[in-house]
């Protein structure tokens, strides 16, 4: 075989790969959502699509809390209004198909990018390996959330930061229409704020001459990065609110926000055994920001699990051209061999399948951890319209049904004072229960059938249990039983 054969055959192999990488790996996630339940295993879902639906009716965002009975009217920042709108428009129309068929197409977006944009730096098989460790990680946060429709813009954001840093120029302007969606879609761009900062000083520390220039430029971006974030019904509030929410001290006490457990096997474990693997096997060099950057990463990402998604994909951004240097790039390949059309064809018809299986198989929800079904149609109506004591995981579903619940998943409207006066009743605490109950005039609870509190509640003479299953217990005090 001739050398221009060979050379003929490594291009379209090469063509091959970077047309079907990001194809496959947007219908990996496509698939994921569509076909695992476990994107539902999360009760504030159903208080998004509420907040949406109360968007849509009233043709405004709220800036007081219309949900709860203990804070009603109490300032809240909806910074998550654009999410929840989409979210309330899916499901009017399909329901839970709808919802998944929004998160699946948002995660398909977010990975095929994240494989495009890797295929820029690597070859295969180490763009396969990057992406795939890129892509666990944000397993444990793959839920019906708004973060995860925002996903997509942090990719894009971080790609085009990181592209132009490589070219030696200030990001383009296009990516700030990106920053004012984003920050109606979710609290998330103010990292990417920050991450902007970041590479503007990893660009101003590495230029080799006319660093005036470059302050310049990356400082005009920040600025009017800025700016572009302040485009949201809620100004400035909207911006100082991740900070008013990273000061709580009570969020460890929330799953998501607690420290990542590695007493099983986290997706972040496996990519950090795997780049200790390659640094110290193949010697890979990073500029001193970039591992400024990448610890910052790792350490949100230790403190608070649901960060593990923010290393995966970002670390592996930033790490995608430094690991081509080791292993071999596509760094000089025209971008153009992307579109294959007979490989764009093939996913096309791969999600219309998922598409048509989803829709053949309709979601219909049932009683689990989130979703009280059964208990509460066994309360009757008369104390369903009386103040409530619930499981903070219930709350979302009391919202979604009209109940205006004790507490729900937004933590920052509830403040430390209440999460820890609420964490204290559920210890359990008969002394702080009983005086909650006088304060909030409390006549029933709905309760996880697991918490410690309800063996305290059956001790209770004034209380009894009205309903109870593997999901919930509802007690009703003896004065309002029907």
């Amino acid at each position: 075989m001739t050398n221009a054969s060979i050379s003929a055959q490594q291009r379209s192999g090469i063509s091959w790969d970077k047309s079907l990488f990001p194809i496959a790996f947007a219908l990996i996630g496509y698939a994921i959502v569509l076909l695992a339940p476990q994107v539902l295993n999360d009760g504030d879902t159903y208080w998004h699509i509420a907040a949406g639906n109360w968007i849509i009716q009233h043709g405004a965002v709220p800036h007081a809390d219309p949900f709860s009975y203990t804070l009603a009217g109490a300032p809240w920042v909806a910074q998550e209004w654009l999410s929840e709108v989409v979210m309330a428009l899916a499901y009017k129309a399909a329901a839970w198909n709808g919802i998944v068929m929004l998160f699946g197409a948002a995660t398909a977006l977010a990975f095929g990018l994240f494989a495009y944009y890797l295929a820029r730096w690597l070859s295969q098989p180490a763009a396969f390996v990057v992406g795939m460790l890129g892509i666990a990680c944000v397993g444990p946060s793959l839920l019906a959330r708004p973060h995860i429709l925002a996903l997509p813009i942090l990719v894009l954001w971080t790609a085009g930061l990181i592209l132009a840093n490589e070219r030696g120029k200030a990001p383009s302007l296009v990516l700030l229409p990106l920053m004012v969606v984003w920050a109606n879609l979710h609290g998330s761009f103010i990292f990417g704020l920050a991450l902007a900062a970041a590479i503007a000083l990893e660009a101003l520390v590495e230029a080799k001459g006319g660093r005036v220039r470059v302050a310049l430029r990356w400082g005009m971006f920040l600025a009017a990065a800025t700016g572009a974030s302040l485009l949201t019904p809620n100004n400035w509030h909207g911006l100082l609110f991740g900070f008013q929410l990273m000061r709580m001290t009570q969020l460890s006490r929330i799953g998501e926000w607690s420290p990542t457990d590695f007493h099983t096997l986290q997706p972040l474990e496996l990519a950090l055994m795997t780049l200790l693997y390659v640094g110290f096997s193949r010697g890979i060099r990073l500029p001193v920001f970039r591992i400024i950057m990448l610890i910052g990463l790792l350490h949100e990402a230790l403190q608070h699990s649901r960060h593990q998604m923010l290393a995966g994909i970002v670390g592996g951004l930033l790490l995608a051209g430094p690991l081509g240097e080791t292993w071999g790039n596509n760094k000089n390949e025209s971008m153009d061999r992307f579109a294959k059309p007979r490989w764009a064809f093939a996913g096309l018809a791969g999600a219309l399948l998922l598409t048509a299986i989803r829709i053949m198989h309709p979601l219909v929800r049932s009683d689990d951890r989130m979703s009280p079904m059964a208990a509460i149609n066994h309360v009757p109506a008369d104390i369903l319209r009386e103040p409530v004591f619930n499981s903070y995981d219930f709350g979302g579903y009391l919202i979604f049904n009209n109940i205006k619940p004790f507490i729900d998943g937004r933590a920052d409207l509830y403040g430390d004072r209440f999460l820890s006066d609420y964490a204290a009743i559920l210890a359990p605490n008969r002394g702080a229960f009983e005086k909650m109950v006088e304060k909030y005039k409390v006549r029933w609870t709905i309760l996880d059938a697991g918490a410690p509190a309800v063996d305290m509640i059956d001790a209770l003479p004034q209380w009894h249990r009205l309903y109870a299953d593997r999901v919930a217990v509802v007690y009703v005090r003896d004065d309002t039983a029907p």
